[in-house]
Parts: C-alpha cells; sequence; structure tokens
C-alpha cells in the first residue's frame, strides 16, 4: 500500500508525520472522504471545494488543489481496487505543544483504504449528546472526531451502524457521518444547514436531484416518519429499517427506493458533478 506524505509518494510502512503535527496533538486539521470506484473518484472537485471551507474556517491556508488532486491520482494508480475510500487530510502541520499554530505550513496526507458496498438498509440508534448549531467547528469537516467515535461505539453496542444527533434545541440534526432525511405525508424532508448538520456532498446532490425539503424538524420526528434514510459518501442513499426499537418493516420505501435509484443513475452519468 503507497500512500502520499507532503509531496511524494511512499510506502505505508515508512510513511510517518511528526509527533508534533498540530493535527495529532490539537486536532487542527481538516479532511475530506472521497469515494473511488476502480480507480475513479466520485464528486471530488465539490470536496476539494468543501476541504477548502473547511480550511479557511480553521485559519489554514487554502490547499493546493492541483497538489491535492496529483496525490489523489497517484494513489489511486498505486493502489488499485474495485471499491475504495480515499482520505485527504491536510492539517496545522509541525507545531509546538499547545495550541498555537507553529509557522513550518500544513501537512497534506492522502490514503486509500478498501471499502465495501454499503446494503441496501441499516439500523440507527439516537443518543442524548447534542451537536452545537453554534459552535466555532458547526459546519467544518475537521479531524476533532472524538465525540463521533463515542457516539458510534454505543451504536455498534446495539447492533446499529450509526447514530443521530439533535441540535442544541432539540431539532433533528445528523448522524456521526451522515446526514438524515425522513419522509412524512409522502414528502422528503432534511434538516437545513443552520441545524448545525455538515454540508454533506451527498445531501446536497440528493436535495438537487430529488427536490427534498429542507426543513427545520423537531428530534421526535423520528417516532413518526414513513420513511428515514442517510446519505454519505459511501453510503449513498441508505435505507432505516430500524431507529431504537422503532421498526420500519418496509425499508426501504417507496420515496427513498425511487432516491437511491435516481442517485446512482446520476452519479453514473456524471462523476465529477457541479455544485447543486
Amino acid at each position: 500500500m503507497k500512500l502520499w506524505v507532503n509531496g511524494a509518494l511512499t510506502d505505508a510502512d515508512h510513511a510517518s508525520v511528526s509527533v508534533f503535527d498540530h493535527g495529532l496533538t490539537v486536532g487542527d486539521g481538516v479532511f475530506e472522504t472521497v469515494q473511488a470506484v476502480h480507480g475513479q473518484p466520485f464528486a471530488l472537485t465539490l470536496h476539494l471545494d468543501r476541504l477548502a471551507r473547511s480550511a479557511r474556517g480553521l485559519g489554514l491556508p487554502d490547499p493546493d488543489h492541483g497538489e491535492v488532486r496529483r496525490a489523489c491520482a497517484a494513489v489511486l494508480a498505486a493502489n488499485p481496487m474495485a471499491l475504495g475510500r480515499l482520505r485527504i487530510t491536510y492539517t496545522g502541520g509541525l507545531s509546538p505543544l499547545g495550541s498555537d499554530r507553529g509557522t513550518a505550513g500544513p501537512t497534506l496526507v492522502v490514503a486509500l483504504g478498501e471499502a465495501k458496498r454499503r446494503h441496501d438498509t441499516t439500523s440507527v440508534i439516537t443518543v442524548p449528546w447534542a451537536r452545537n448549531e453554534r459552535g466555532a467547528l458547526t459546519g467544518l469537516k475537521t479531524t476533532s472526531y472524538a465525540e463521533n467515535v463515542v457516539a458510534l461505539a454505543r451504536a455498534r453496542e446495539q447492533g446499529a451502524s450509526e447514530a443521530l444527533f439533535a441540535n442544541t434545541v432539540g431539532q433533528l440534526c445528523e448522524g456521526t457521518g451522515s446526514n438524515v432525511f425522513v419522509v412524512l405525508d409522502g414528502e422528503l424532508h432534511t434538516p437545513p444547514l443552520a441545524s448545525g448538520c455538515l454540508a454533506g456532498i451527498t445531501r446536497a446532490l440528493t436535495v438537487a436531484w430529488t427536490g427534498a425539503k429542507e426543513t427545520d424538524l423537531p428530534f421526535d420526528v423520528l417516532d413518526r416518519a414513513e420513511e428515514i434514510f442517510l446519505t454519505s459518501t459511501l453510503r449513498d442513499v441508505q435505507g432505516v429499517r430500524r431507529v431504537d426499537g422503532r421498526e420500519l418493516a418496509d425499508a426501504p420505501g417507496p420515496v427513498t427506493a425511487k432516491a437511491l435509484r435516481i442517485f446512482e443513475e446520476r452519479a453514473a452519468a456524471d462523476r465529477d458533478p457541479k455544485a447543486p
């Protein structure tokens, strides 16, 4: 396995970054996960645009899109696989211990891991912790993922693949690594970005391609929604068959099945779609 570290391909066994890298010591970094099918990334331009937005949100310099593209191409070419998780990590770089950032410049790492095709449906749980829709990191895809690690571990313990959060005012927000859609009276809805959820690439494309409405939703909408599905880079559109103790016996329902079909057709037709 080969990956890209600060300007060059290297064997995974010999790849390294400093133990004083700010991404390691204080989580000062941003990242993107890109789906790659037979070496072809999906929606890479949209992911790179979001990487830059997240970097600006942390006060990091914009990543060099040309370099990142070269790194992605090199890693994909060096590691052929049917379905891959391409991970782009961009951090504050070598820095002193503490929150102050150093002057050495950012670190860029691009790596690839094998992925498995998702099942058509999955189970999720809700967790008691809230997303802060007014936080300094809200809307940024940062490497500060410890909260998600804790929530996802609880989901795994309960036989689920995802955990869903409310925000501080009790509205439905998002999952640890996914956005959530619900069907009410036959209409498709998803929380707006103002809820504090991440501006998911798959979410945005799904909204544009299906006409879903961005709606403030109470957290207990999960108790009455006719259908629920998740979106993310590796899930695409995935139906939910169970939320906590509630079974959705017919999952994926007709609206979810239609959304899945539309997404698959549009994604196959254009592997680098423009911003919705």
